[in-house]
């Protein structure tokens, strides 16, 4: 009985498991291979379209993975294969994953083969050659197919594993004050990181504080808290109404949408305003770190009139600081949320080690 997509992927996985190379391959092909592997957790897409393609290479050797869309002559639906098998798989061996499909990368879903010309812009050169690099060597000679997914796979653990840091609970954290968080959050959101990622620092501080308020406050019995996204999905692909929802019966009941260095203008709050009619909120925070564009500010002011009176929705418009701190002063227990923060800043495989050296150094001066 021949396998599916899944059970070759897991196959290959268990089998990389064991082991640091893949001595059979030649070194320029594990040199791509590392490009792959090194950009596994900021370039999910290309990682996981590309070992999409390559398992279904293995089950079908006749096929051109590289006309990866049904619509193209002799094509196949690439998205669907990785939809149903590819990504809920990696994200079962706990390995970097796409919240839905590599497909919904705007760089990716061109109706065009991945041939050496593709024009699909991945910003990253090196990752876009290698990529292209690798399909056209399988597709010259397949049998090459499960060392480099299982090279793939050892770099992606490597990493995995490098992201690891432990974050200690702050100790005597039953001590801490108020303007001692803020202190702490103001300047882990602030630093300079120079890479991607720390965009989703304020957004784990509401759900750290939402953790609490669906428990504590009176506004919120009965309600849940969503589990967080991927903070890379763009808009347009986004399922979600925000970076936090809040869910009452079933029914969206509250979202928040947290901005840490753009500020909140008109076309901010038209987007929202769609998401609005589209998921029926009662309240939706627009929380931005630098404030409402001051080109824009009555424009603003008008949509929320606007949202407010067409839909019903109330849209509340504010900074992100002064509403932690609002949140803070609510809550009776500030090590709860200090400490529900660290554990989600440890865990977050979108963020880089940097972000949580960070926050350990900080920690360390309380």
């Amino acid at each position: 009985m021949s396998m599916n997509h899944k059970e070759k992927l897991e196959e290959i996985y268990h089998r990389s498991v064991s082991i640091t190379d893949v001595e059979g391959l030649p070194q320029k092909i594990k040199d791509h291979c590392e490009v792959i592997s090194n950009n596994c957790l900021n370039q999910k897409g290309v990682y996981t379209v590309l070992i999409t393609l390559i398992i279904h290479k293995i089950l079908h050797p006749k096929q051109d993975v590289r006309y990866h869309q049904a619509s193209m002559e002799n094509g196949f639906s690439g998205r669907s294969i990785d939809t149903e098998f590819i990504t809920p798989t990696l994200k079962e061996l706990g390995l970097p994953s796409m919240a839905e499909s590599g497909w919904l990368t705007r760089s990716l879903e061109q109706p065009y083969p991945y041939n050496l010309g593709y024009e699909g812009r991945i910003s990253n050169t090196a990752l876009k050659d290698s990529f292209l690099q690798i399909l056209d060597i399988i597709q010259k000679d397949s049998s090459l197919c499960q060392d480099i997914v299982a090279m793939i796979l050892i770099g992606a653990k490597k990493k995995i594993d490098e992201n690891k840091i432990e974050i200690k609970p702050l100790k005597n954290s039953d001590t801490i004050s108020i303007d001692q968080i803020i202190k702490i959050l103001e300047v882990h959101f602030s630093t300079s990181y120079h890479v991607a990622g720390g965009a989703k620092l304020p957004v784990l501080a509401f759900h750290a504080m939402y953790q609490m308020l669906v428990i504590e406050a009176k506004r919120y019995d009965g309600c849940i808290l969503n589990d967080l996204s991927s903070h890379t999905a763009s808009d347009r692909t986004s399922k979600t109404a925000g970076d936090i929802e809040i869910f009452k019966n079933d029914f969206l009941y509250e979202a928040i949408e947290v901005k840490l260095d753009k500020e909140i203008d008109s076309n901010m709050i038209r987007i929202a305003y769609e998401k609005i009619k589209r998921f029926n909120p009662k309240r939706y925070y627009v929380l931005s770190h630098v404030g409402v564009s001051k080109d824009d500010e009555n424009v603003v002011s008008g949509l929320v009139e606007k949202i407010k009176n067409e839909h019903g929705c109330l849209v509340i418009i504010n900074g992100i600081i002064p509403t932690l701190k609002y949140y803070l002063r609510l809550t009776e227990n500030l090590d709860d949320f200090i400490n529900n923060y660290i554990h989600l800043v440890q865990m977050d495989d979108e963020l880089k080690p940097i972000h949580k050296t960070t926050l350990i150094e900080l920690l360390k001066q309380q």
